[in-house]
């Protein structure tokens, strides 16, 4: 069978499925594309959500040359290049660059005064947020958009295109399992498509002996992913070990991802128990290491040991509430200046470990009280520790 993945990539923005919340009729960089009046673009998000895509499509639209580029084999001097090809040309070509957070100091700085002068549009592409990975130079002459997934309505168009214009058989539940095992990604679904078509009708278990569990978010049993997700992390949270186990069963039945599982279990150590028991975020963090290696069915008994532990162990919020409510004072407004004792180039700071570990100095401008402890198993050893500063902070005054 042909590429379906390249066969039926869109044509026109017509024919473009998703992102709607950037690419609207209406909505200006729509508009900007249609008056050949491109900024530089930085786009990011999920593989298969049609970076690429709209790329090729603003080169079509606006009748340019088109350079695809990956970040991670790129030479400065294949950039240099590029642009002495089309330094006196009428048209500026169109670098696509993929892989953009990979971009190395030296070649963002060749990007640099292109991008200034607009020399060539530039967009660049990746699967990770480039934020922190381009500098601020190049972020102040470009934008940034996020890709969200493409949704099961979405793909469902696109299958049901693909089905039709190839003749395919496929069963109705073969069908529900390309779309939500595909996890919002369209070329993943074509993908899989395409290598399961060999017999006389597509049905669930030839997809599984390729494909056999979901490629991140997205549960392929007949109850929602989200539902279950959440109905395991609130049995935790309650300490409720058997109802955590079956609805940890329940997620690995329904082929999901054994790293979602363990990075959600990840999260819940910190924000759910925390200091009630530090040991708690480590053996997430070992679980989630040791399932990335592992997979099925392995990963199910290191899943369950992390699970049965986690529901288990003693439940503390503290450290989540303080960080959110730290970070509303903010928003609000509270921007304290450093005491000068504690900023980097001042003399005047006291080591607490030339006092017996503790000595009062100013460590905030203001008193503002953020960490409330619960006084949760290991939180009850800490305050008895500060308590004991505070004894001593009396004492010596």
């Amino acid at each position: 069978m042909k590429n379906l993945a390249k066969s039926f990539r869109p044509n026109s923005f017509e024919e473009f499925a998703g992102q709607e919340h950037i690419l609207s009729p209406n909505s200006k960089l729509f508009k900007l594309i249609k008056s050949k009046n491109i900024p530089h673009l930085f786009l990011w998000g999920r593989a298969g959500s049609g970076k690429t895509t709209l790329a090729y499509l603003i080169a079509k639209e606006l009748d340019l040359p088109f350079y695809n580029l990956n970040a991670t084999d790129l030479k400065v001097e294949e950039l240099r290049q590029i642009f002495k090809n089309h330094k006196n040309s009428l048209q500026k070509p169109l670098i696509f660059i993929d892989e953009v957070h990979r971009l190395a100091k030296n070649q963002q700085e060749v990007l640099l005064p292109i991008m200034e002068n607009h020399e060539a549009h530039i967009i660049g592409a990746s699967t990770e947020n480039p934020y922190y990975s381009l500098t601020q130079a190049i972020r102040s002459r470009a934008f940034l958009f996020e890709f969200k997934p493409l949704s099961k309505q979405a793909l469902n168009n696109i299958l049901d295109k693909v089905i039709e214009k190839e003749s395919i058989k496929i069963t109705d539940t073969a069908k529900e399992f390309l779309i939500n095992s595909s996890n919002g990604d369209a070329r993943a679904m074509l993908n899989l498509l395409e290598y399961s078509h060999d017999e006389d009708i597509i049905t669930v278990e030839s997809l599984k002996e390729l494909r056999e569990f979901s490629l991140s978010d997205g549960s392929s049993s007949s109850q929602s992913h989200y539902d279950l997700i959440s109905a395991l992390i609130k049995s935790i949270r309650g300490s409720d070990v058997d109802a955590s186990i079956y609805y940890l069963a329940m997620l690995i039945k329904g082929g999901e991802n054994p790293e979602f599982i363990a990075r959600r279990l990840l999260i819940l150590a910190s924000e759910d128990i925390g200091n009630a028991n530090f040991n708690a975020l480590n053996l997430a963090n070992s679980c989630y290491q040791a399932v990335s290696k592992i997979g099925y069915p392995e990963s199910r008994i290191i899943l369950a040991q992390c699970v049965v532990y986690l529901a288990c162990s003693p439940k503390s919020n503290s450290s989540y509430l303080a960080i959110n409510e730290a970070l509303r004072a903010i928003e609000n407004g509270l921007v304290l200046d450093i005491p000068k004792n504690i900023t980097h180039d001042n003399t005047n700071y006291l080591y607490p470990h030339d006092y017996n570990g503790f000595v009062k100095q100013k460590y905030m401008q203001k008193d503002v009280k953020f960490y409330h402890s619960k006084k949760i198993g290991f939180e009850k050893t800490l305050d008895e520790w500060l308590e004991k500063i505070k004894i001593l902070q009396n004492n010596r005054k």
